[in-house]
């Protein structure tokens, strides 16, 4: 069934014709009198027609709907065209003249229905640009939130058999203790046993012996030994030696319960917190145009404040150092959610860890001394694989796939804009470097169009400043190569004279950039247009070569060092 004109969507791309006869060229206007929609040409000769020239023509979205064509209920042959404003109901011409509406004001049904479209179009613009997304927004914060949840979860469980385990041990430990109690107690009891009966193996050896004596005296030529025999001493029998029963241990059954055996493991509690309700962006934000998620405005606005109210502090305090397991350097570091943390090392380690350092999970891959992976906006790590050239995704249920193929180039580093979510990769072929933007979804954008000038073979670490500046780090071009969001040359960045090779990069929320040099061994500070402000960290700091550098949402600086797993926090804005 074909739609009519008032219940095509205002958004959907669909063709306009022109309503003149036999005109079939493309519609811009719409006569609000004639309710006719027209191309540019027939609107020059509609206004310039006697008849049609004071008409109000208008462009094709701002036209006013033709009223619906319905038959007055009271008097059947006119039509409803009128609103009694008293009444607030739709009437005919003849209506005004009855009694029920003698006196009333009255207003062109036309405008009032015109009116009532607009309001909802405005809605749907409401509910398109706002409500809907806002909600989709929501739905991939609740996903993300469940993905969280299974993977505390399954935490929690690992941590019950893992105190389980350790229980079982004890348990195992205790009752090998009491075995041996009972080994020894029967020990004992056997010996005394034991010495019990060889005490009556030698009273009897003893009787034999004096049965042999007693029948010796029997013999007839023994008379006057026998008669001696009886008057002696040697006739009493040694009474039977005294022996003991022994008293055997008894088991007393431990007195334990189920609750007893919880009481010894850890307990699973549900924080007595009342849930925090999810930020839903203000109405005032939304509007027709292409919005950023939810996520990153609520980003933008933190930032803003952010920026409103931090300073570059007097001195900069080491906050905290964490030790990453699984890596013996730290040349890359990428923010995950929640504090998570993705560190390499050149050996193509790439580990992802916990707030209290733990490892979550370990990936091999090819990368080596370069900024060669990032968590995007959807909370994917994204990685270059400069083998097959390719960039790989690793989804937060760990599922590895291909996502952008690279054609000749081969990807060296990378960077997930906060800005909008493009992606930026540092890439080389030969003797040639670049810098290719793609979207969320893969697709090339666009590519700096002075990449041998700009660039040598090694762009090898990349990021983004508030103002969508590109900075990279060039091994070979030993310097920090700046353009803007549209891939001008904007400045270059060669250190302070005393020799320049620049690693890890990042920028702040105020703009300022960040630079590890292999050479002095420094973090060497910028503003938004290149100009040196201080060497931020130096060995007199007890930093060791910084290699790698990263801001976290608190605004602390989080520094990799060359020869060591360790990440050092320190807080420099205020």
């Amino acid at each position: 069934m074909a739609l009519s004109e008032s219940q095509i969507p205002p958004d959907a791309q669909h063709y306009l014709v022109c309503g003149t006869e036999d005109c079939e060229r493309n519609c811009k206007f719409y006569c609000n009198d004639c309710h006719q929609p027209m191309c540019e040409q027939c609107r020059d000769e509609h206004q310039k027609n006697k008849k049609t020239k004071n008409h109000e023509v208008v462009p094709y979205k701002q036209r006013k709907r033709p009223l619906p064509v319905e038959k007055c209920k009271i008097h059947p042959t006119r039509h409803i065209e009128l609103l009694c404003e008293e009444c607030q109901i739709p009437i005919c011409s003849k209506c005004t003249g009855t009694k029920e509406h003698r006196g009333h004001a009255f207003t062109d049904l036309e405008l009032v229905f015109a009116e009532k479209c607009s309001l909802c179009h405005i809605e749907i613009t409401k509910i398109r640009s706002y409500f809907e997304p806002t909600s989709q927004d929501l739905k991939k914060e609740i996903a993300g939130d469940v993905t969280e949840i299974k993977k505390i979860m399954e935490g929690i469980r690992s941590s019950i058999k893992t105190e389980a385990e350790a229980v079982k041990r004890l348990v195992d430990t205790v009752t090998s203790d009491k075995i041996e109690q009972v080994d020894k107690i029967e020990q004992s009891l056997l010996q005394t046993l034991n010495r019990q009966n060889q005490e009556i193996d030698y009273y009897i050896n003893y009787l034999n012996d004096l049965i042999k004596t007693y029948y010796g005296y029997l013999s007839p030529s023994n008379i006057e030994q026998l008669t001696f025999a009886l008057k002696s001493e040697n006739l009493v029998i040694r009474p039977i030696p005294e022996t003991s029963k022994p008293v055997p241990p008894v088991f007393t059954a431990g007195q334990y319960r189920k609750e007893d055996v919880a009481k010894l493991q850890g307990r699973v509690t549900v924080p007595d917190t009342k849930p925090e309700n999810r930020k839903i962006k203000p109405m005032e934000t939304a509007s027709t145009q292409i919005e950023p998620t939810g996520k990153q405005r609520k980003q933008d606005r933190e930032k803003s404040d952010a920026k409103q109210t931090l300073s570059l502090s007097s001195s900069v305090t080491k906050v905290r150092e964490y030790t990453v397991p699984g890596v013996n350097r730290v040349y890359h570091i990428s923010l995950g959610q929640s504090g998570i943390l993705w560190v390499s090392d050149m050996e193509g380690n790439l580990v992802q860890t916990d707030l209290h350092r733990n490892q979550l999970q370990k990936i091999q891959t090819s990368g080596k001394y370069e900024g060669y992976h990032t968590v995007t906006q959807d909370r994917d790590l994204i990685y270059t694989d400069d083998d097959n050239k390719v960039i790989n995704r690793i989804t937060p249920d760990n599922t590895i796939t291909e996502f952008i193929k690279t054609g000749d180039w081969t990807p060296l580093s990378i960077h997930s804009s906060h800005i909008n979510g493009d992606i930026l990769v540092g890439m080389r072929k030969d003797v040639k470097g670049k810098v290719t933007r793609y979207n969320k979804t893969g697709t090339e954008i666009q590519r700096d169009n002075k990449e041998q000038e700009l660039y040598s073979s090694l762009p090898h670490y990349i990021t983004e400043n508030m103002n969508g500046d590109v900075c990279v780090s060039d091994y070979h071009k030993q310097a920090v190569g700046v353009v803007d969001k549209s891939g001008q040359y904007r400045f270059s960045y060669t250190g302070q004279g005393s020799g320049f090779i620049p690693y890890g990069i990042c920028t702040d929320v105020l703009g300022h950039i960040l630079v590890c040099d292999d050479i002095s061994e420094t973090v060497h500070f910028l503003d938004q247009d290149g100009q040196f402000l201080s060497l931020l960290l130096t060995p007199q700091q007890g930093i060791e070569c910084p290699i790698s550098v990263c801001v976290n949402d608190d605004n602390n600086l989080l520094v990799g060092q060359r020869y060591t797993n360790i990440v050092t926090v320190y807080k420099y804005l205020q």
